[in-house]
């Protein structure tokens, strides 16, 4: 098998040298925000609101696994106050800081999540929340005491390594994979950790390597009427993945696979957003395809924020920025123009909180 990687791609990331990063380069991005040129940008992070009753949000003992299509969604409310209070914290409101870290030692104090059940299921509601929680606690954790940093690891880290947990079947490789590797991987390069952070790199190559000669991702394009759904998820993942490369200095972007780097697998979303009849021969397979049982009419409500908040768009917010040629880019670009752009700030767990805020540009 070929890959292609510029030529100074570090091929074996040899992990964190140095200071510690997490999913963007935390300093830049504070100096940036603090300039006029970034008054609008800086606004998206303070946009929403904090709730005062966030930091008495109960803590979730554990997930567990859910009957039919789903998983547990009670840690959904603590996800959201992370999100929201971590993007706050970026942009200089310094009663969200506090209150942020006043919500991680109450459940870090209670161990929440730590008793979820090892399911499939269960342990992809536990990477959805951990991943906005271990972005944003990067955002803060200069800001605490050795014993808070102390309390907080030693909360986070088992959860994380507890997820590099296989389950012998198709979610050891879709996005649920994918989802695991990209909060072990910011995590490993938040704490220093070479092989956690290495972890995102492997998975990223191993994306590339089973998708198809046009971009699209077996497991994911076979969903039914999801199958976009899906293949974005995936590429919400990887972005990750990228992105916490980048503060590395490793350009994940550039690597191809037979030819088939990251752009081949967004341009392919586009195009089958634009022309649903590429995806539909995929889509037939109709592998759990979620509340619509008809495949030809593929569920693209992720192009509009959710009754909950999240927009499924944020992981675009990490491309715009990039200097770049390739058609898939421009692409997005227009599509974001075309309705995202009016809905910003754009925060979801699984691009780890407000990326608006996180990669916006003036």
């Amino acid at each position: 098998m070929r890959i292609a990687l510029v030529a100074s791609l570090i091929v074996t990331l040899a992990g964190p040298a140095g200071a510690a990063t997490g999913l963007f380069d935390l300093s830049a991005r504070k100096a940036a925000l603090q300039s006029a040129d970034y008054d609008g940008v800086r606004q998206t992070c303070l946009a929403i609101a904090a709730d005062p009753a966030w930091v008495d949000l109960e803590p979730v003992a554990a997930l567990t696994p859910t009957e039919g299509y789903g998983s547990d969604q009670r840690a959904e409310s603590f996800g959201w106050a992370v999100m929201v209070l971590g993007g706050r914290a970026l942009g200089g409101d310094l009663d969200s800081t506090t209150a942020l870290k006043t919500l991680l030692l109450r459940w870090a104090d209670a161990s929440a999540l730590r008793a979820t059940e090892p399911a499939h299921d269960a342990y992809f509601a536990l990477k959805r929340a951990l991943l906005p929680t271990v972005v944003n606690y990067a955002i803060i954790r200069d800001e605490l005491s050795p014993e808070e940093r102390t309390k907080i690891d030693a909360w986070l880290d088992p959860m994380v390594r507890a997820v590099d947990r296989r389950f012998d079947g198709d979610v050891d490789d879709n996005n649920h994979r994918i989802l695991a590797d990209a909060v072990q991987s910011v995590w490993g390069s938040l704490i220093g950790d070479a092989k956690l952070y290495a972890k995102g790199a492997e998975r990223y190559r191993a994306a590339l390597a089973a998708s198809r000669a046009d971009g699209g991702l077996p497991l994911e394009i076979r969903r039914g009427s999801r199958a976009l759904w899906y293949q974005r998820l995936a590429l919400s993942g990887l972005t990750v993945i990228a992105e916490t490369a980048a503060t590395h200095g490793d350009d994940l972007y550039a690597v191809e696979v037979d030819g088939r780097g990251y752009d081949r697998l967004l341009g392919y979303f586009i195009s089958a957003l634009r022309a649903p009849v590429l995806v539909q021969a995929s889509a037939a397979a109709n592998y759990i395809p979620g509340p619509q049982a008809d495949y030809l009419e593929q569920d693209i409500a992720f192009l509009k924020r959710r009754p909950h908040g999240r927009h499924y768009m944020a992981f675009s917010e990490a491309i715009a920025p990039r200097e770049t040629t390739e058609f898939a880019h421009q692409r997005l670009a227009a599509l974001i123009v075309s309705g995202p752009a009016g809905e910003r700030p754009l925060i979801d767990d699984f691009i780890g909180g407000n990326a608006s805020c996180f990669w916006g540009q003036p």
